[in-house]
Formats: structure tokens, sequence, C-alpha cells
């Protein structure tokens, strides 16, 4: 049976920006591959979304705009993510935090990090007021739906298509209570 993992979890700093970045791209390259274009997977550079990175960690009002939590073991960032109020038009942003990213570097994959940076968002989350969380979901992703129905979430039936990258990305919102 596999252990959850425990490493230091904290709030990100600009100086995480870059090993934020390099585990952002590399799940995705890994996580999405089949999913998405490889082409758009091949052409994502660390360096390009570090900038953007330092930018929002240096500047964010944590209480508006939410918070980038690390899970950080042994000076290595195996994974971040990032949480705050509900960005859906449909939810009530007084009661409901969303999930907005959580990646894993991909050799940390499957040894319970996952988990743990989970359950310390959503504490954060529970620990700012909120009483349900949501996140959105890739439909083909069934490695991601399964993590996030074994975290407790599940459908509710809202579905989305973003366009924004110049090809469609079919994704299911989902949602579970707070304790």
């Amino acid at each position: 049976m596999r252990q959850d993992r425990i490493v230091e979890v904290r709030r990100a700093r600009p100086s995480d920006a870059a090993k934020i970045a390099a585990v952002h791209v590399a799940s995705w390259q890994a996580g999405y591959r089949g999913l998405i274009p490889q082409d758009y997977l091949d052409g994502l550079d660390p360096a390009r979304w570090t900038a953007r990175r330092i930018q929002r960690l240096e500047h964010i009002d944590w209480s508006r705009e939410g918070c980038f939590v690390i899970a950080d073991d042994a000076g290595e960032l195996s994974g971040f993510t990032h949480i705050g109020p509900t960005r859906d038009d449909d939810t009530d942003i007084s009661i409901i935090g969303e999930v907005y990213a959580i990646y894993l570097a991909p050799p940390a994959w499957g040894k319970g990090l996952g988990r743990g940076l989970m359950a310390a968002g959503l504490a954060q989350l529970a620990s700012c007021g909120y009483s349900e969380a949501t996140l959105w979901v890739l439909s083909s992703n069934e490695r991601a739906r399964r993590f996030y129905q074994a975290a407790g979430f599940g459908p509710d039936g809202a579905i989305k298509v973003d366009d924004s990258r110049g090809f469609p990305l079919h994704e299911v919102r989902y949602r579970r209570r707070l304790p």
C-alpha cells in the first residue's frame, strides 16, 4: 500500500517561478500527450512561462487572486497547486473556491505527493471560509479524472470548450464539499 509522502508545503515565492514553470511544462508534455496537439506540447518553453510567474508571484493579492502552494521535497520543487476564489459566473464566489491548477513533475507521479498537495490546497481553501471547491478537467484526461474522484470530486454537470490555444479543449467541472 502506498503512503502519502509528507513534504514541506508552503506558499510559493518569486524565487520558485522557474521551477514552477519547469514542472508545469513537463507535466503538460507528459500528461497531455495524445490528448492535445503534439506540436503545441513540443513548443512549450518554461523560460517563456517563468517571467509571467515571477510577475504574478511578486504582485499577487493573496486574498483576491488565490495562492500558489508548492510541494518542496528537500529543495526540489515536486509540484504546485494554484487555488483561489471561483472564476465561474454561475457559482457563488463567497462560498466556492477553485483549484485552478495542480501539477506534479512526472517523476513524482504515483508517490502520494499529489494527494498531499491536494489536501493542503483544499485545507487552505477551507481556512479561507469556502465550503465547496471546484476545478476544471480535460474531459479526455482519464488519469486526472481518477485522481480528482479519489480526492472526493465529481462532475457537477457543467462543461465548456476552451479555444484560447487555437484548438478546442473540452472540459468538465468537478465539485466537492470542503470539511
